[in-house]
């Protein structure tokens, strides 16, 4: 019952004309599913930093804090996985100056005396650095490809060389001691730092930034005396400009947008109108066929109203010729079938026929039980309990229809009978 005026709902739809067919169906991005990867040699960029740090060891507040300023630049290379996550790795260069014992100075040394027996020195930094980036701006408040500013924190490691030159001659002629050892210490030291850091980028195009870094480092240098090595606290700002390489956007997974239809008026009553005519058929299928099913308990209860041979099949699928599948209309049929044969409970049996007017027995005898067993399969999967369905074939014209010839479209199909 439930299933015939769903079918009889959506037969009543389907006749109702498309209204909404004229207007398209729309693709869109949606951030909301995360973002796409792009392919491999996209999202690179280059940087290319200068600016200055100062050094903050144990003797430098002797110094003032001018005198211990120095130049730092940096070139990396770089590439972003994500709109969140990247790295850059390259190069680095920092001039420290600083203060120490006048004794223990190492590195260029100046005339320039600080406060309790101190003395500036300086140190020319050279090594290869690099950097984990998340930016908190795309994460945080979502990704915008034009977004002018994005804040990007960064922590990395750094491996250094710091190079200097020793005073020869009291006439101040200097060169590179290179790997020279003094008092058994290497005066060409190799170090390690640890950083963290703001990365302020400023859109200028599609393809370039303007960068502020705002950098601290604690670096590991022999600035407090010869053959000791300390961290010192190095904070630093940078000034400089990025180019980013092939693609710089990222791509959210496209979905469709179906159109909210809006209807005049008139359309609307016109829709409502044959809904409340679908209504009314639905009501009456549903009102004639519990009359028959009333009609048909009343004749196999024994009363006075016969509406059905009881040697007449349940049901008759028909089938083309040479055809063994289910087609049209005739799936509504077995459909319906189903629906009474799970009310009841009861056997049935299935005969496979094929009019003996065309082909030969070959083929006759194949086409009867193809077409029983698609009938059966068919009803088999709705849930009716294969124990209850038997089927057979009869290579006779339908015995209850022997016209000759003219009968034989009524042989091309199976039958159903109550057992």
């Amino acid at each position: 019952m439930k299933k015939i005026t769903l079918m009889a709902l959506a037969c009543a739809m389907f006749m109702v004309p498309s209204v909404a067919s004229a207007q398209e169906v729309t693709y869109v991005e949606d951030p909301a599913q995360g973002y796409t990867f792009n392919r491999f040699q996209d999202n690179w960029f280059i940087e290319g930093l200068g600016g200055a740090g100062v050094m903050m060891s144990k003797w430098d507040k002797n110094l003032d804090f001018g005198d211990r300023i120095g130049w730092k630049g940096n070139l990396y290379i770089g590439k972003w996985f994500s709109p969140v996550m990247g790295v850059r790795f390259g190069g680095e260069f920092n001039q420290m100056k600083g203060a120490t014992l006048k004794n223990d100075a190492m590195g260029l040394r100046t005339d320039q005396a600080g406060k309790n027996g101190t003395m500036m020195q300086q140190f020319n930094n050279i090594g290869i650095a690099g950097d984990v980036m998340i930016n908190v701006t795309n994460w945080w408040c979502g990704y915008r490809p034009g977004r002018f500013y994005n804040a990007i924190p960064y922590v990395g490691f750094g491996h250094h060389w710091a190079v200097y030159r020793e005073d020869k001659n009291s006439k101040g002629d200097w060169s590179y001691a290179g790997q020279k050892k003094q008092d058994g210490v290497k005066r060409y030291a190799r170090n390690y730092s640890g950083r963290a850091g703001l990365l302020n980028t400023f859109r200028l195009g599609e393809h370039v930034n303007l960068l502020l870094d705002l950098r601290f480092e604690m670096m590991q240098e022999h600035v407090d005396g010869t053959g000791v090595r300390t961290w010192v606290e190095y904070p630093s700002a940078l000034l400089g400009l990025s180019y980013k390489f092939n693609k710089t956007e990222w791509t959210a997974p496209v979905v469709p947008v179906c159109p909210t239809y809006k209807c005049t008026d008139a359309e609307c009553d016109a829709l409502t109108a044959r809904l409340a005519a679908a209504d009314r058929k639905i009501a009456d299928l549903e009102r004639q066929l519990k009359a028959c099913l009333e009609k048909k308990n009343d004749a196999n209860d024994g009363g006075d109203k016969k509406v059905y041979d009881k040697n007449a099949p349940l049901a008759i699928v028909y089938f083309p010729k040479n055809v063994s599948k289910i087609v049209g209309v005739q799936n509504d049929v077995v459909n319906a079938v189903g629906d009474v044969m799970l009310d009841e409970n009861k056997s049935y049996t299935l005969t496979g026929w094929a009019d003996n007017y065309t082909g030969n027995d070959k083929i006759n005898t194949r086409l009867r039980k193809d077409r029983v067993a698609t009938v059966k399969n068919a009803l088999v999967s709705k849930g009716v309990a294969e124990s209850r369905l038997d089927t057979q074939i009869d290579d006779r014209n339908r015995p209850d229809a022997d016209f000759g010839p003219k009968s034989a479209p009524l042989s091309r199909a199976v039958t159903i009978v109550r057992k």
